[in-house]
């Protein structure tokens, strides 16, 4: 990133003839050709095979390695854009605790990961260690190893490869953190090189067991307690948070105190069976084995989700 030019790639012509003027697309960013520059900063105006240029018009910053191409016009390049960002979305990303599975059912023939240490001396002592651990069924490929922070541009290009990225005495920036969660992609932070190389082999054997959290998704209070048919109780119940789901499950709180934890048989908006009740919204709901409800009473929504693997 220039600050007065904007966007800058150099890169490299395989195939053709690059021009002024060209509509690039390169990934999901695209462009047209404002102007290329040579290594000494001079400007001109084709580049053909084997030949480096700095061009300038591109939308957005490129990871290194890349493909370019050239298409016929701005239609054709807003189409292409869009056509792999959809492809992006619907692929789900890679973790650590899918890789036994993709490789089993010949899906991946290696394991991509981006390498980053604290300090350079590391990096060799790291990929020295997880290159010993490929097999005849899977390779170990690092993308990219280097020292420092765990970046945006890391995680753009885990993103591009398939990748899982692994830092050792580093953490991720926080921009790279949220980029991650949004892309799907796996960041694992290790102290201990032995624990690094342990989590990897593991994945590659398929002994990684998954790791769930408990996660409160929404929080209702009872205002009213209806009787249904000779034992059961309806509570009718007021959304303060999040929403409570059909698949909830349902926590009972009295005065702080936990009085019942299961699911919801029936779930109700007025008369209407309905999936989910959301913030700002009245329900009903009936529980598998829990009557006692009060005015008052205070009814979590909790569902499980896995994190991670270890």
């Amino acid at each position: 990133m220039d600050r007065s030019r904007g966007n800058l790639a150099t890169v490299l012509v395989q195939n053709g003839t690059l021009k002024v003027g060209d509509h690039l697309v390169i990934g999901t960013i695209r462009g047209r050709v404002k102007a290329m520059m040579n290594e000494r900063g001079q400007r001109f105006a084709e580049a053909g095979p084997s030949t480096p240029a700095e061009v300038l018009g591109i939308s957005g910053l490129p990871a290194a390695g890349e493909l370019f191409e050239v298409v016929p016009d701005d239609k054709a390049s807003r189409a292409l854009v869009e056509r792999r960002q959809r492809e992006a979305d619907s692929r789900p990303g890679t973790s650590l605790g899918d890789v036994y599975t993709r490789v089993e059912s010949g899906e991946a023939k290696s394991l991509n990961l981006i390498v980053k240490t604290d300090v350079q001396g590391s990096v060799d002592a790291v990929l020295s260690a997880l290159y010993g651990l490929s097999d005849e069924k899977l390779r170990v490929n690092v993308i990219r190893s280097a020292a420092g922070g765990i970046s945006e541009n890391d995680v753009l290009l885990a993103v591009a490869s398939d990748a899982i990225i692994i830092g050792f005495s580093t953490s991720a920036q926080a921009g790279a953190r949220a980029l991650a969660a949004q892309e799907g992609v796996e960041i694992r932070t290790y102290r201990i090189i032995y624990e690094l190389v342990d989590d990897v082999d593991k994945a590659l054997k398929g002994l990684l067991e998954p790791v769930y959290r408990d996660v409160v998704e929404g929080e209702a209070t009872v205002r009213a307690v209806f009787p249904m048919g000779r034992t059961a109780r309806i509570a009718g119940f007021y959304v303060g948070r999040g929403r409570v789901a059909r698949d909830s499950q349902i926590h009972v709180l009295r005065e702080g105190q936990r009085l019942y934890e299961g699911k919801i048989s029936s779930l109700k908006h007025f008369r209407n069976d309905v999936r989910e009740v959301t913030n700002g919204n009245e329900g009903g709901l009936v529980l598998d084995g829990f009557n006692g409800f009060e005015e008052g009473d205070v009814l979590e929504a909790h569902r499980t989700e896995q994190v991670g693997v270890g």
